[in-house]
């Protein structure tokens, strides 16, 4: 089971069940939200979500791609751990926060805002890329995932 935690501990957090997927998402969202190039995160059902230790602090906003999300992170040291609202019932959990070598298995099989990733970095191998956001029900990239998910 893949678990993980916030930088200072206070928050542990572990997902049972197969991720429905793993993407890298370079939109400006994610940016701001990881204060890197691009995020690396697993989409995953909120029922299969378990939380211990302190009490996320949320914050509410409209994304890129017109979605009302809501991001939980440590209130202590300001860790993104998850966030909901881009797919439906499912959390999008950021890899970075698993411990082990959850983040060297991630293989994404989707690159999501894929006409934003900055020029130096090459395309992901195996992922599939996707201009703008991956939508459940959208035909084309992406679609073999959705199909894991049902």
């Amino acid at each position: 089971m893949p678990s993980g935690s916030c930088f200072c501990g206070a928050i542990k957090l572990s997902f049972t069940g197969d991720p429905i997927a793993c993407g890298l998402c370079h939109c400006h969202d994610c940016r701001k939200l990881t204060s890197s190039a691009f995020s690396v995160s697993y989409i995953v059902p909120l029922a299969n979500l378990t939380l211990t230790g302190a009490t996320p602090k949320e914050i509410h906003k409209s994304s890129d791609s017109g979605n009302k999300v809501t991001n939980y992170f440590c209130g202590e040291c300001g860790s993104p751990l998850y966030g909901k609202g881009a797919f439906g019932e499912n959390v999008v959990v950021r890899a970075g926060c698993l411990d082990g070598d959850e983040l060297e298995k991630a293989a994404p099989q989707l690159e999501l805002y894929s006409e934003r990733r900055v020029p130096w970095l090459g395309t992901c191998e195996g992922a599939k890329s996707v201009k703008g956001m991956w939508k459940p029900g959208q035909e084309g990239e992406g679609k073999e995932v959705e199909e894991k998910g049902k």
